[in-house]
C-alpha cells in the first residue's frame, strides 16, 4: 500500500507546487512622469516573445512616446529608428487578433504601415501603443459613424434641413467635433427612414461593457494586434497624452522610456497589482 501511496501524493505535491508557482513577467515602462506597470498576453505568442527580447536586451531604452494623442493613444518603441538600421532590416511580425482581446483603456497593441500597403495587417516589429481612448454611450456604439456621416451629408442637402445644414457648417468651423457628432446622432433615427438605410452596427457584449465604463478607442478592433496591458500606473499615460505636441504628434519635451522586466509568480502578480488571469 505504501508503496503505490507514497508516488500518489508525490504526484500531488509536484502538481500543487507548480500551480502556486506559475509565473509572468512584470513589465515596467519608466517615465518622467513615473511608471507603468504591464503584463503581456499569452494568447499572442509572437507578440510577447518579440517585446520580451527587445526589453531584456534593452533596445527599447532611451526611445521615447514620439507620438501622443489625447483621448486617443501614446505610441513609442521606434527601436530601428533609434539605432538607425536601414530600412530593410525592419521586420515585421504576423497579425494575433483575437476577439476577446480589445481597445480598451490602458491595453498594448503593435502598431503597423496601413491597410493600403500593408493588406496583411502586419505589426511593427519593435513600435507600440497604449490606448486612452474615451468612454462612449451605447447610442454612439451601435452606430457605424462612417456611414451615418455619409447619410448625413447627403441628408442635409435638402431644402427642409437648411437649419441644420448651417448648425453643422458653424460647428465644424469652430472645430468643435464633439458637438458635430451629436447632431448626426440627434437625427440618426430621420436619416434611416428618409434614405432607407440601416446605420447601426454589432457590437459584442464585452466591447459595449468595456467601452461605457473603462473607455478605449473600439474603431481599431479587430484590425491591430492587442498583446498586452497596463494594469497599474494609468495615471502616468493620462499625463503622457496630455503633453504639448508639435504638428506632427510629438511631444515638445521628449518623454523618454526605459523599460525593465521582471519573473514573478503570476499569485504576487495579482495580489500587487490586481491583475486577474482568466482560469485555463
Amino acid at each position: 500500500m505504501k508503496n503505490h501511496l507514497i508516488p500518489f501524493l508525490s504526484l500531488v505535491g509536484l502538481l500543487a507546487i507548480g500551480c502556486s508557482t506559475e509565473k509572468d513577467h512584470l513589465v515596467t515602462i519608466e517615465t518622467r512622469h513615473g511608471n507603468m506597470y504591464a503584463v503581456l498576453h499569452d494568447e499572442t505568442p509572437k507578440h510577447k516573445e518579440n517585446f520580451l527580447k527587445l526589453a531584456k536586451a534593452g533596445r527599447y531604452d532611451s526611445t521615447e512616446f514620439h507620438r501622443v494623442i489625447k483621448d486617443f493613444m501614446a505610441q513609442a518603441g521606434d527601436v530601428f529608428g533609434k539605432e538607425e538600421l536601414p530600412e530593410e532590416e525592419w521586420y515585421t511580425l504576423p497579425s494575433e487578433f483575437n476577439t476577446e482581446l480589445i481597445h480598451e483603456k490602458g491595453s498594448i497593441a503593435a502598431a503597423r504601415q496601413g491597410d493600403n500597403i500593408n493588406p496583411e495587417r502586419r505589426s511593427s516589429g519593435s513600435q507600440f501603443y497604449i490606448v486612452r481612448g474615451k468612454v462612449y454611450d451605447e447610442k454612439t456604439l451601435n452606430t457605424d459613424m462612417r456611414k451615418l456621416q455619409e447619410a448625413f451629408m447627403k441628408y442635409i442637402q435638402l431644402e427642409s434641413k437648411r437649419e441644420i445644414k448651417e448648425r453643422y457648417t458653424a460647428l465644424y468651423e469652430k472645430e468643435e467635433y464633439d458637438s458635430l457628432t451629436i447632431i448626426m446622432l440627434d437625427q440618426k433615427e430621420d436619416i434611416e427612414e428618409y434614405l432607407r438605410v440601416n446605420l447601426d452596427k454589432k457590437m459584442r457584449p464585452e466591447q459595449v461593457k468595456a467601452y461605457t465604463t473603462t473607455g478605449g478607442t473600439p474603431h481599431l478592433d479587430d484590425t491591430y494586434t492587442v498583446f498586452g496591458k497596463v494594469i497599474k500606473g494609468l495615471e502616468v499615460l493620462d499625463k503622457i497624452v496630455s503633453e504639448e505636441t508639435d504638428r506632427a504628434d510629438k511631444p515638445k519635451n521628449p518623454v523618454w522610456i526605459k523599460v525593465n522586466v521582471k519573473e514573478l509568480d503570476k499569485k504576487k502578480i495579482t495580489k500587487d497589482y490586481g491583475y486577474e488571469y482568466k482560469e485555463k
